[in-house]
């Protein structure tokens, strides 16, 4: 034998002595399959729908002026409590007031005009009727007066718009409420001609709130009056605020092809914690069940794999597999149980029939495979 074969012959025992070592000292595998199971219980079942909405008050009112001018005074600031008729600012009124002035020139001027012109009508239709005028002036009378008559009421109408004007210079708040925004500045010009011009705008309680919150198309639906709600804000992240649902408005709106609808939340706010323009994370309780037989959603899918499990149980599969229904165990053999279900919110599902409360369900299979370690090729641990 050549000294090669020798190498050969001595590097294969070596190979085959340390995997049989390995395959003596490694680890082995205990398999411990078992069922996962409950029992059904009588709980609280409840199925919501989530919606992101604003808090917004029940009554906002925007401040306006009919009239042009600059501001002369401001009265009140951001967030300013009012009354109802406190005034809030002041426009100048000098060149109202010498408008005025002009105004009521013009009145007693078309007022003197149309005095005269009717004492000269009547007296030239006496006249006329006694044929000592001609029909030509007669009808120049009547024309005079007339044209006077439209005059003076046309002056009359100038002279009440100008004292309206200047009433309307100075602002009143139309509601109680607190001041949200100041939208002018004192010396500030405000322009009137084509649109009125917002000075203030004014909420109303604010210990009473409201959301007003988007939702789907597809859950608008299970919507109704007066369902419980519960959401929260960022600015209190661990606080959970309740309402009610106040209105389900008609109308819809749609964005890149999404439709939602407006759902009104009454949002009590006694300690005045919820602000203005809030973003609100809405829960809608769309059913709420009280003290009923609840188990797992995920009995519900829970299918027995008989690879999975070995040959310590024996499946017996259902015979209707359309109906709804749950696995238990007799003896050694998996069976199914019909049940009837009510409201599922996707975690829980009420159990109607089929089952009673303390019996054992099955909702999965649980490995509780363990690695046991026999020894080591070391020789034990002392």
């Amino acid at each position: 034998m050549t000294k090669k074969k020798k190498r050969i012959i001595i590097i294969t025992s070596i190979v085959i002595i340390i995997i049989g070592l390995v395959l003596i000292f490694s680890p082995k595998k205990d398999s411990l399959i078992s069922l996962e199971k409950t029992k059904v219980e009588k709980e609280n079942i409840s199925t919501l729908i989530t919606a992101t909405g604003s808090v917004k008050p029940i009554n906002q009112v925007e401040v306006g002026t009919q009239v042009s001018g600059i501001i002369k005074k401001l009265y009140v600031d951001f967030n300013s409590i009012v009354k109802k008729g406190q005034l809030l600012a002041e426009i100048d009124k000098e060149v109202l007031d010498n408008d005025l002035k002009a105004m009521k020139s013009n009145l007693d001027a078309s007022r003197i005009e149309f005095d005269y012109q009717k004492l000269n009508y009547n007296r030239q239709k006496e006249l006329h009727t006694k044929q000592l005028i001609s029909d030509a002036e007669f009808e120049q009378a009547k024309y005079n007066f007339d044209k006077s008559k439209t005059n003076y009421e046309m002056s009359q109408s100038n002279y009440t718009k100008i004292k309206t004007n200047i009433a309307y210079a100075t602002i009143y708040s139309p509601i109680d409420g607190v001041v949200l925004k100041r939208a002018v500045e004192e010396g500030q010009t405000v322009a009137a001609s084509f649109n009125t011009p917002t000075l203030f705008t004014i909420a109303q309680d604010l210990s009473k709130m409201q959301i007003v919150a988007s939702v789907d198309e597809a859950d608008i639906g299970e919507i109704r009056e007066g369902q419980k709600v519960e959401f929260s804000v960022d600015a209190y992240p661990d606080e959970v605020f309740s309402g009610r649902v106040q209105q389900v408005r008609l109308n819809a709106t749609t964005t890149t092809n999404v439709v939602t609808y407006e759902v009104i939340i009454d949002a009590p706010n006694e300690n005045l914690k919820l602000k203005p323009g809030l973003t609100a994370s809405v829960n809608i309780y769309t059913n709420e069940k009280k003290d009923v037989l609840g188990i797992p959603y995920k009995a519900l899918s829970f299918k027995p794999d008989q690879k999975e499990l070995g040959k310590k149980w024996i499946i017996q599969e259902p015979k209707d597999k359309k109906k709804k229904y749950v696995w238990i165990t007799v003896g050694d053999t998996l069976k199914t149980k019909q049940i009837e279900i009510g409201i599922n919110n996707g975690s829980r599902v009420e159990v109607i029939g089929g089952l009673k409360k303390g019996e054992e369900i099955i909702i999965g299979i649980q490995d509780n495979t363990i690695i046991k370690k026999e020894g080591s090729m070391f020789g034990p641990k002392r």
